[in-house]
């Protein structure tokens, strides 16, 4: 039961997400998020990626800690919000992280999603700024360099967590 539903969600980090692209732009256009920033957030709030790293991360909680407060007669809630989701923190927060670095980083699902200018990501931003015929390097190169610096600023001041989460996720 629970190891095939685990196994197919991890099965689907083997299909390539220019696959996946029209499923999702259609879901996007049904529930109403096209040309919203909502629209590229949302298809990044739960991905394998995800699912991997958190359920690697909840093994490594000691059944103990849980049976213990089972027998102190705490509901399977209050063990989730009191004991796992504290405890889960560093593996929430490197999730965090990554999602907010692949979002930054994403061009095709943007792409397809936003076609109003003032909702364009910066990546969007700089595939508009070629232009067809003549490119300004020194403005394209200066825009790019633009686009890294609060994501290495985010990776600077956050680089504990990234490595305390994914240390910890890993050693069962």
């Amino acid at each position: 039961g629970q190891k095939a539903v685990f196994l197919l969600i991890i099965a689907t980090l083997m299909i390539p997400p220019t696959i996946i692209l029209v499923p999702v732009f259609l879901v996007i256009n049904t529930v109403g998020l096209l040309n919203s920033l909502w629209g590229v957030i949302f298809p990044a709030i739960a991905t394998p990626t995800g699912v991997f790293l958190l359920r690697q991360y909840m093994l490594t909680i000691p059944d103990e800690l849980l049976e213990a407060a089972r027998m102190d007669h705490a509901s399977e809630w209050r063990i989730y919000w009191k004991i796992i989701l504290p405890l889960a923190a560093p593996a929430l927060a490197v999730l965090a992280i990554f999602s907010v670095m692949w979002r930054w980083n994403d061009f095709l699902l943007p792409l397809i999603v936003l076609s109003r200018s003032e909702f364009f990501t910066l990546q969007l931003a700089l595939n508009a700024f070629q232009g067809e015929l003549n490119t300004q390097w020194h403005y394209l190169l200066a825009m790019t360099v633009i686009t890294l610096i609060p994501i290495t600023l985010v990776f600077a001041f956050l680089q504990k967590y990234i490595t305390t989460g994914i240390a910890s996720a890993g050693v069962k």
